[in-house]
């Protein structure tokens, strides 16, 4: 019966990593611009060699060669990837609060390099600086910061992604996306940047694609909290289903053991 114990022992932790999956889109359902994740999985099954000759060779032996075909499950990751539908969008009326309609991502310098992300929350620094709340510049389509004047008394802020200070435009935000999605790799801190190995120059100018950006809005994530709660369910449900597997093998063994002994 060990087959049947390590066919539960896969179910359960596949189910233990899809309920990570789970509880991680629900404790981002408040973050802005988030993007959940999705998991497939697929059962593997493993043929032994001796299923290859399925019949026996009658003008030789009256009995089959091998015994009949064997095979066991073994659950595997499938898919994994980022579901990058539009979030919908949220009101806030801060001229400083911007959010992308279509595909695209803003541009971000960090300590570690240039990153992406969907989250259009910014403020002003201590310089007129455009920065994240985290203190990181968001980068211009010249591939430099965004510095508002001192005394500015307002900030206006087109489609396109232009910066306009009492009027004068100072610059505008490079707004991003990937010919090919599957090439950005997930950050913490709800941000990507471009998968090792991949080329930048993959990375297109989004307002070409028809990215708008509105100044006043904030993209919400794109989580259901109703489908991600159903789906917390259904792990649990499954996952108790495999400790059964596990505990009915279990138990299998143990008499088969006892009852051998005995017999001896």
């Amino acid at each position: 019966m060990q087959e049947a114990m390590f066919t539960g022992l896969f179910g359960a932790l596949t189910a233990e990593h899809r309920m990570n999956n789970v509880a991680n889109n629900l404790a981002n359902v408040s973050t802005v611009g988030y993007k959940r994740d999705m998991l497939a999985f697929k059962d593997t099954m493993i043929q032994f060699a001796h299923d290859q000759i399925m019949e026996p060779i009658c003008t030789i032996r009256s009995k089959p060669l091998f015994p009949e075909p064997q095979l066991a499950a073994r659950v595997r990751l499938a898919v994994a990837k980022t579901d990058y539908s539009q979030g919908s969008m949220q009101v806030t009326g801060n001229p400083l609060d911007v959010a992308i309609a279509g595909e695209g991502f803003f541009r971000y310098q960090t300590p570690r390099g240039e990153f992406l992300s969907r989250n259009g929350a910014f403020v002003l620094d201590a310089d007129g600086q455009i920065m994240t709340k985290q203190g990181w510049p968001v980068l211009s389509d010249g591939g430099g910061p965004i510095t508002v004047p001192p005394g500015t008394r307002n900030i206006h802020i087109d489609n396109e992604g232009r910066i306009f200070a009492d009027g004068d435009e100072v610059g505008r935000f490079a707004v991003v996306t990937a010919q090919d999605e599957r090439n950005l790799e997930k950050l913490g801190g709800n941000m990507y940047r471009v998968r090792p190995g991949t080329n930048v120059e993959e990375l297109d100018d989004a307002y070409v694609n028809g990215a708008l950006v509105n100044q006043g809005f904030l993209e919400a994530a794109n989580v259901d909290v109703v489908q991600e709660m159903v789906a917390m369910i259904e792990v649990h449900r499954f996952f108790e289903a495999t400790q059964k597997i596990m505990q009915t093998s279990d138990a299998v063994d143990k008499e088969a053991i006892t009852k051998i002994g005995r017999g001896r």
